[in-house]
């Protein structure tokens, strides 16, 4: 198992990990996520003893990793799948890593048949692809048998036949017992391998449960809703009886409404009621992916200019859901698309810090223009956590 508590990390004035605390155990696959910068490769290096922590502790089975006896036959990690010497074939290069950490050479030729490059074994590494390369660091990683394996984007640069090989492999390892600690970009390969997620962002916890409840606890189920485009009346009256029956209606860019609240019976019956066709009405389960979007959208340090800014700004009153709560006009009819927010809050959902910024105070009347302001960050935070240059933060 592996047990983080109160894990801090600064470079010099920058905050890369700030007080995290969480559990790895074993059994199950454990997604390691967050945007760029958020301190996730920070915190596996520390874990490997790679970089010291600031402040607050790391331990593997109990102990620390340069504490551990025989460490290669304990722990497995992938962190950079280059880190090879190039003038050696992959069989070499494994062979001196067994030599280094006691391990039997006949050990070498297994994984090299686990990873599938038992045809390319003496071949120069620095002739393979980003893909090959990947499949030798996978390789190294099982050399010694361990129980508690590390993995950074184990599935970067493979083929799809190599990421089900990888997605299973995960699945195999966390089901002979071993702590399976895997971070990743890719949602949709998260959602298939992993049983638990831990989400950072800015360097602070702000997830550690299983991936049902992570998709539950950040989103909301709904209905999508369409009514003929070229009869926008019935969108308005549909809108309006959806509204006075206690559900709140959402705009979707391609004119469709999103609907919460009521059941699709209900929709189904109050939409025949006002004499209104349908086009769709359908059920919409939140994918992971929307969940962590949702969580995350106000703590991405690297944004595109053309990104939408708005997106991190709650919608103004009458804009938005369609509920006489929130302000809108009984018959309130949602404007064409929503380009504000891609990831609006739903009911539902719990507030997060992050997804859910505090309102900025009124201008003066001849202020000039300011920037939008960044997400703020928890009150316990280093003040360097809500808007710094993390490029040394890894």
């Amino acid at each position: 198992m592996i047990e983080a508590v109160g894990l801090t990390k600064r470079y010099g004035a920058k905050t890369a990990v700030h007080n995290l605390s969480f559990q790895v155990r074993p059994g199950a696959v454990t997604g390691f996520l967050g945007p760029n910068g958020s301190g996730k490769s920070t915190t596996m290096r520390m874990i490997l003893g790679l970089d010291q922590p600031t402040a607050g502790h790391v331990t593997i089975d109990g102990h620390p990793f340069r504490n551990l006896p025989n460490a290669p036959r304990k722990v497995g990690a992938l962190l950079d799948a280059k880190a090879v010497h190039g003038g050696r074939s992959a069989r070499m290069h494994l062979l001196s890593l067994a030599q280094l950490g006691g391990i039997p050479a006949r050990r070498v030729d297994e994984v090299l048949g686990v990873v599938g490059l038992q045809d390319v074994a003496r071949r120069r590494s620095k002739g393979f692809s980003l893909g090959m390369g990947q499949r030798l660091g996978i390789a190294a990683a099982l050399l010694g048998d361990p129980q508690v394996l590390l993995f950074d984007e184990p599935v970067n640069g493979l083929d799809p036949e190599g990421i089900l090989w990888v997605r299973n492999l995960m699945k195999q390892l966390a089901a002979e017992g071993r702590t399976v600690f895997v971070s990743s970009h890719l949602m949709s390969e998260m959602a298939l391998t992993a049983d638990h997620l831990i989400v950072i962002g800015r360097g602070q916890l702000m997830a550690d449960m299983s991936v049902k409840d992570f998709i539950s606890a950040n989103s909301a189920d709904f209905a999508r809703v369409r009514t003929p485009e070229t009869e926008p009346e019935s969108r308005e009256k549909l809108t309006a009886a959806l509204v006075e029956a206690g559900g709140q209606v959402l705009a979707e860019p391609d004119g469709g409404l999103r609907v919460t609240g009521l059941p699709l019976p209900r929709i189904s019956d109050l939409a025949h009621g006002a004499d209104v066709r349908l086009w769709e009405l359908s059920p919409h389960q939140a994918s992971l992916e929307e969940a962590y979007m949702r969580m995350t959208q106000g703590a991405v340090d690297y944004r595109s200019t053309a990104d939408q800014v708005a997106a991190l700004a709650p919608p103004p009153p009458g804009h938005g859901y369609g509920h006489p709560g929130a302000g809108a006009p009984q018959g309130w009819a949602p404007p064409q698309g929503n380009p504000g927010n891609p990831y609006p809050v739903l009911p539902g959902e719990q507030p997060n810090p992050y997804a859910q910024p505090q309102a900025a105070a009124p201008r003066p009347p001849q202020a000039a223009p300011q920037p939008p302001a960044a997400a703020p960050a928890p009150a316990s935070a280093p003040a360097d956590l809500t808007k710094r240059d993390s490029e040394d933060a890894r």
